[in-house]
């Protein structure tokens, strides 16, 4: 019979620190997760350096947790998958380097993963059946990339951002807006409470090359909102999420639609941070039952960082071969 494997992830790329055990790549077995996100409200943001000391102080607590709730032993691991870009440097160099120590220390391998391949990999353990070919739209604070699954090895990267990513933007107009941190969930809360009837860029269209564009975008909302705070006016803050969003994740999703249709792929997959926003969610399921595609959604939870789906993710490299990382591994925040 065959052996299980058990993958343990370590995902510490921004303010979340988060260890997790897979088995054979589907079977989420537990999912720790350390948020930073009281530290940083005070802020308005990630504070990198901040970020960076409580990662040193979450690690392994996290990765003890990880494996109690688990229900294996550090020896049941076959190998330590480990986020190690892109991100905040100081950020990874916390977890991979608690990543190296522990495949030290127990002799097995470590397995180098890209944060955004990652996210994809999400939805292997939200849908145990899922297999590749398919197109695969990550959003998040960082990053907001079309990416063609190949196979489980193979991500060709196939459109991504100009400038800011969608995340960031978000994050951008509710600071302007005076909303907490993080921004992302309040402009979704403010926005299904408002109007979508202000237009900030009505030129805003799919692009030829497909690439994604928010920072005009953003730059419109700043200057509406500057422009009704000099008159004195009320700030529709509602109708200012509900628009924006409206604005910014149809965009998104014609640009997503529109490359699935120039390349013929009918199967598509969500992932990243911003993938937990309602209407992304809503809107996307919306084009694709109107185009007869198939779409995968990961739950809320493994939308976030975490650590399970580089696990998920580090099990395919690790049963192939492939990433299979030195003591010597660096982080890298740009990949």
């Amino acid at each position: 019979m065959k052996k299980d494997v058990y993958i343990l992830g370590i995902e510490s790329s921004c303010d979340e620190t988060s260890a997790a055990v897979v088995r054979n790549g589907r079977e989420m077995l537990s999912d720790v997760i350390a948020s930073q996100i009281e530290i940083h409200r005070r802020f308005g943001g990630v504070v990198p350096e901040i970020a960076g000391r409580n990662h040193l102080l979450a690690v392994m607590p996290t990765a003890d947790k990880a494996l109690s709730d688990a229900g294996v032993k550090m020896h049941d691991i076959d190998a330590v998958a480990v986020t190690y870009g892109p991100g905040l440097i100081g950020c990874l160099l916390v977890g991979v380097s608690a990543a190296k120590a522990m495949a030290y220390a127990l002799g097995i391998p470590l397995i180098a993963v890209d944060h955004i391949q990652g996210h994809i990999a999400a939805n292997f353990i939200a849908f145990p059946d899922l297999e590749p070919p398919l197109l695969a739209l990550v959003a998040s604070g960082g990053h907001t990339s079309i990416v063609s699954v190949e196979d489980f090895n193979t991500f060709v990267p196939v459109s991504a951002t100009l400038d800011d990513a969608i995340g960031e933007s978000f994050d951008k107009v509710a600071r302007i807006l005076g909303l907490p941190y993080p921004g992302g969930p309040e402009i979704d809360r403010h926005g299904r409470q408002g109007k979508a009837d202000i237009k900030f860029c009505p030129n805003l269209h799919v692009r030829g090359d497909l690439a994604y564009s928010f920072s005009g975008l953003k730059t419109a909302v700043v200057n509406y909102v500057h422009n009704l705070r000099q008159r004195g006016e009320e700030v529709p803050v509602d109708d200012i999420c509900a628009s924006f969003t409206a604005e910014a994740v149809g965009y998104t999703v014609d640009t997503f639609v529109r490359c699935a249709e120039e390349r013929g792929v009918t199967k598509l997959a969500l992932a990243g941070g911003v993938a937990a926003n309602t209407y992304l969610r809503s809107l996307l399921s919306a084009e694709c039952d109107k185009r007869g595609f198939t779409l995968f959604v990961p739950p809320p939870v493994l939308c976030t960082d975490n650590a399970a789906m580089i696990a998920a993710r580090g099990y395919y490299s690790y049963v192939s071969g492939r990433d299979v990382a030195g003591l010597d591994l660096n982080a890298r925040s740009v990949l």
